[in-house]
């Protein structure tokens, strides 16, 4: 009798024991299921939200730092800012906490923070406004205008720069005899052309020197092509038979491509861009029609702005933007700068003292001479001689890409920008 009892006894508490633990497998899975499922909501980003739960996060606090210092938003900056990551921080039940990651990326509009598992989160996100090699050489200077460019220009123009518009957008550019356009990067001196539409910042090689004049400042001499005898042959790219043609690299793009394995430079290709492109501009001046070997003179576009008109444009067509590192500048790049066909000007900062090329057309004839607008020794604009036979100077132009940040200098000789 007494065994049946305790018998009876064990089948009570298991179960008990049974039931208990149900009870509590219900409720972790009753648990889980409902945190996988639970409601989220989402704050906008400008192009973008954060989902995220109210439980976790009840605020995001946005402050964007100008002119006043830091002031409150309702939405994250779409462009020209960058999260500072150091001075954001988030509070959890009002204490800030410091164990946290987090980033924002400005293309995806994604905010990141890890872990974001603590309830009563509140984040205080600070944006300031972003530091580029562009935005370093803007700051502080007088942005002017050039209307006649019909005179040389040698002026003093140390604090200026000028603005126009190329075939992507706002350009700046120096002009005259600035102090405040050196570069040092990848090893050798620059001076700075401009800044392109799109944000990128194009430099005429200087040398290995900040005093190098003449010789110095070219990577050596060289025809821009082996034949002269049919229009195309004006094309740094160019395709027989065809007026935008980029199919055969001509002689002088082999020189600068050599030169750009050769002296390492393409091994700083996380700077250079190769994007924005260069224009070889074959399009025609009014009145001529292109032929490969014309039967009487033909002007290329370049002819009627710079020749005739006085007239430079950053503008280009399509077809004859060549998407390469390095390049050569072009005639109306060194007008801008201040240059004129036919007038002498040694003073402004494109004169080297020694004659180089261009990359721009200037006619074909009916003899099959095609030429090319190159840089005389004394600054002067005008057209190469022999068509493209002769063996000219040939100075290396680069871009730099958008995001390169300089780490040190002011653009002066002394000081120059440093690519950080």
């Amino acid at each position: 009798m007494d065994f049946e009892v305790l018998k009876k006894s064990h089948l009570k508490r298991n179960i008990i024991i049974g039931v208990v633990a149900v009870l509590i497998i219900s409720a972790v899975i009753l648990n889980f299921t409902r945190a996988k499922y639970k409601v989220t909501e989402s704050i906008p980003l400008v192009n973008g939200t954060i989902n995220y739960s109210l439980a976790d996060l009840n605020a995001v606090a946005i402050y964007i730092n100008g002119d006043s210092g830091y002031t409150q938003s309702d939405t994250i900056p779409e462009t020209g800012y960058v999260l500072n990551e150091e001075k954001s921080y988030r509070t959890v039940n009002g204490e800030e906490d410091t164990n946290i990651s987090l980033s924002y990326d400005a293309d995806t509009k994604s905010l990141s923070l890890t872990p974001m598992t603590t309830k009563g989160t509140k984040c205080y996100l600070f944006f300031d406004e972003e530091v580029t090699a562009s935005s370093q050489i803007l700051a502080g200077k007088d942005i002017q205008t050039r209307n006649d460019f019909s005179t040389a220009f040698g002026d003093s123009t140390t604090g200026i720069i000028y603005q126009t518009t190329d075939w992507a957008g706002t350009s700046y550019y120096f002009a005259g005899a600035p102090t405040d356009n050196w570069v040092f990067f990848g090893g050798f001196y620059w001076r700075i052309v401009r800044i392109n539409g799109d944000g990128t910042i194009r430099l005429i090689y200087q040398g290995t020197s900040k005093t190098t004049t003449g010789a110095g400042t070219q990577i050596g001499t060289n025809a821009f092509n082996s034949n002269t005898n049919r229009s195309y042959y004006v094309g740094l790219k160019y395709s027989e038979e065809h007026q935008h043609g980029q199919n055969t690299e001509s002689d002088i793009l082999k020189k600068l491509n050599e030169w750009y394995s050769s002296s390492k430079l393409d091994e700083e290709a996380d700077h250079i861009d190769s994007n924005i492109g260069f224009c070889s501009d074959r399009e025609m001046n009014i009145g001529s029609s292109w032929s490969s070997q014309p039967s009487s003179m033909i002007y290329y576009a370049a002819y009627g702005r710079l020749v005739s008109n006085k007239n430079p444009s950053l503008n280009c067509s399509a077809n004859d933007i060549i998407k390469i590192p390095i390049g050569l500048i072009t005639v109306d790049e060194t007008a801008l700068a201040g240059g004129v066909n036919g007038l002498s000007n040694q003073n402004y900062y494109l004169n080297t003292n020694s004659s180089y090329w261009t990359m721009t057309p200037y006619y074909a004839d009916s003899d099959s001479w095609s030429f090319v607008f190159r840089i005389h020794l004394n600054g002067m604009i005008v057209r190469s001689d022999d068509g493209v036979l002769m063996d000219y100077g040939v100075r290396p132009v680069i871009n730099l890409k958008t995001d390169t940040i300089f780490s040190s200098g002011d653009g002066t000789a002394s000081n120059p920008f440093v690519v950080s």
